[in-house]
């Protein structure tokens, strides 16, 4: 994770009277113009890098797709298969980018950032899709061999396909930890190894050149295991960011900013949770219990402007200031979790 800070409103803010009133009023949290702002662009360069790599990833499989024709190429046109399933990964991905933008309303009120963990399963889905395609093309080769016409044609081409892949793949991959959107990463991880498989075409030419046919459909399923394998890391990535998992280096920052934050005594209950590629944060904080509820509030807004401070790409941010609890006084949330259960 980048130690830069994800926005650049200065925090130099003085807090007369009405602005106090005014967050005594509301709930301690803000999501500053600043921030939605970034979150915006970060959108944007979502965007871009989605249709940039549609159009270079489209261009590549067009021409490995003529080869294919030519050649007759199982092992060429599951990488065919799988450069295309991957430029298409690009229209989810950018309905949810798309949708990410809208504002919240009563019904969504966490906004619809959600859309991008749907485009993930959505990619998972491509990705599974299209190993057991190239799979089955394999198999069927191997029941049924035949020589591959052009091998030269199918070398080319196989190269073609890495070179596109592994641009897109270290594109992607770049932008979205950039953004912190899981869906991109895993896209980009999917490119990266389609242009692994790339180059195992061109081992296949190889063999079929050597006058070896079953060299053709043996890598097409080397070309199915590897896509078996992106599919599990992609997977495991968007389970992750679907169950709420952050990373716990995150978790820490985020306490440790708090704990020195002025008049903050301790840390309660702190939870992170990413929304598309932004992320928000809940979190009790102990305050002396002598202190009255002004001072208690700005302590709270210290707290959280050192939280966003702390954590990229978190976004906005709830804290709740709780009174330290004297000898014999029972914690007020354990009782309302007690009368809860009840």
């Amino acid at each position: 994770m980048s130690d830069r800070h994800e926005h650049s409103h200065p925090h130099h803010h003085r807090h007369g009277p009405r602005h106090r009133l005014s967050h005594l009023l509301t709930p301690h949290s803000h999501e500053t113009a600043d921030k939605v702002d970034s979150a915006l662009e970060s959108s944007a360069r979502g965007m871009r890098a989605l249709w940039v790599s549609l159009a270079v990833l489209g261009v590549t499989a067009l021409a490995q797709a003529l080869v294919v024709v030519v050649s007759g190429s199982v092992a060429l046109l599951g990488d065919t298969v799988h450069n295309a399933a991957d430029a298409l990964t690009a229209v989810p991905l950018g309905i949810a980018f798309v949708l990410g933008r809208r504002a919240a309303t009563r019904r969504f009120t966490y906004g619809y950032g959600r859309a991008e963990d749907l485009a993930g399963l959505v990619i998972v889905l491509t990705i599974a899709a299209s190993a057991a395609f190239a799979g089955w093309a394999a198999i069927d080769r191997l029941l049924d061999p035949r020589p591959v016409q052009h091998v030269p044609a199918v070398a080319v081409a196989a190269l073609v396909g890495f070179a596109g892949n592994e641009w897109v793949a270290r594109y992607r991959i770049r932008v979205g930890r950039s953004i912190g959107s899981a869906a991109l990463v895993a896209d980009g991880l999917h490119a990266r190894t389609d242009g692994f498989t790339s180059l195992a075409v061109l081992l296949g030419a190889g063999g079929s050149a050597l006058g070896w046919q079953l060299a053709d459909p043996i890598v097409g399923l080397a070309i199915t295991a590897a896509i078996a394998l992106v599919l599990r890391d992609a997977a495991r990535e968007v389970f992750r960011r679907v169950m709420d998992a952050v990373d716990p280096a995150l978790v820490d920052r985020a306490e440790q900013a708090l704990t020195e934050a002025p008049g903050v005594r301790g840390v309660g209950e702190l939870r992170l949770r990413w929304i598309g590629h932004r992320l928000r944060a809940e979190v009790a904080v102990v305050v002396d219990g002598a202190v009255t509820v002004r001072e208690a509030h700005r302590i709270a807004v210290d707290a959280e402007h050192a939280l966003l401070h702390a954590v990229p790409r978190l976004t906005a941010a709830l804290v709740h200031a709780d009174p330290e609890p004297v000898p014999g006084e029972a914690d007020p949330h354990l009782a309302l979790a007690h009368h809860t259960a009840a």
